[in-house]
């Protein structure tokens, strides 16, 4: 049996690695560590968050289903792992990561720093696509072939994000992609899965918080500007320029505010929702962080270094993304309705 210390070590491992992507140098890599390094699990919130407005949506008709809103959520999670895998395969088979890239950098690489061969990522992607293809199937089963188009959408966008031949990132289609994937189709299929509809007013819901995962993406591309450019590499960002491209990534995280706003006053969201009005002060910090050059060293603590605007942008979404998924569960204890 463990012991109480080793118990601890363990758990606050694992808690760093879902906080920072890293461990501090000279703790020992567990299995579970190991594996949450290997699927990247410190950015699984989002995808958490976005399950969860699709199920909180779904459940506002009084038939969801939260049985299946939860094996839907866990669908989600494991394609997210498979999605974070493939791309550094592909982009370790390609070429693109290499020693001293950033990917190298800010975080141990599965493959590269020796978590993981070539061979089993390979495994480990098989397998969680074939979770993901069993669950599909139970769900299809259930609610027909719609819930396959939802599913191969975000599939298709996941695989040629970095597979040849579309390489959907090296062509400025990367972060549409996300935009689609984390709203429309991860809540819109959710909440099919959950009671068997769609409307469109949940898939209108599902664009303010897309903003706020897009503009995740737009960060973490900022930030490999220079890198990018020189393997050929042509995301948004580096087509637009430093100064373009942080200036959406900006936008985003302040329409998601009024988006929300005009959602509350159209009636597809109820009063609740203005609850994300709490994480104006975390944009005010973050906007004034990102006008601002970054450091020429990491401050003390900082995580992902060499990485900075992704951090921050990231730390946004998790303050603003929760507060929407919060608010729409309270909506369904305690109902509100606008005066008009």
């Amino acid at each position: 049996m463990l012991s109480v210390m080793t118990t601890n070590s363990l758990v606050s491992n694992w808690l760093q690695v879902l906080q920072t992507q890293n461990l501090e140098e000279g703790r020992r890599v567990d299995l579970l560590s190991r594996w949450l390094l290997i699927v990247r699990a410190s950015v699984f919130p989002m995808t958490l968050f976005s399950a969860c407005v699709g199920g909180l949506l779904a459940a506002r008709g009084g038939n969801a289903d939260w049985g299946l809103f939860a094996l839907a959520a866990f669908g989600l999670l494991v394609a997210h792992a498979a999605n974070n895998m493939i791309n550094d395969y592909f982009d370790t088979d390609s070429g693109v990561d290499t020693e001293g890239y950033v990917r190298t950098q800010y975080a141990p690489h599965p493959i590269l720093s020796g978590l993981i061969s070539k061979r089993g990522l390979i495994a480990a992607i098989a397998l969680a696509n074939v979770v993901d293809l069993l669950i599909l199937i139970y769900f299809v089963e259930l609610r027909g072939p719609m819930v396959a188009w939802f599913a191969m959408g975000g599939l298709f966008i996941s695989v040629f994000y970095v597979a040849p031949p579309l390489r959907l990132k090296h062509h400025g289609l990367g972060e549409p992609g996300v935009f689609i994937v984390w709203g429309p189709l991860m809540v819109g299929g959710t909440c099919y899965v959950a009671t068997g509809a769609a409307p469109a007013d949940v898939l209108l819901a599902s664009l303010p918080y897309a903003l706020l995962v897009t503009s995740v993406l737009f960060g973490k591309h900022i930030d490999k500007i220079e890198a990018d450019s020189a393997k050929g590499i042509r995301t948004l960002p580096v087509i637009l320029g430093p100064t373009r491209a942080l200036r959406w990534a900006k936008a985003m995280m302040v329409v998601f505010y009024p988006a929300t706003g005009a959602l509350v006053l159209a009636g597809l969201l109820t009063p609740w929702a203005l609850l994300v009005l709490a994480g104006l002060p975390m944009l005010r910090e973050t906007l004034a962080t990102l006008s601002e050059p970054p450091p020429d060293e990491a401050p003390e603590g900082f995580p992902l270094w060499p990485l900075w605007y992704v951090a921050w942008a990231f730390r946004h979404t998790r303050r603003a993304g929760g507060l929407f998924v919060l608010a729409l569960a309270l909506d369904l204890l305690v109902p509100l309705s606008l005066p008009f």
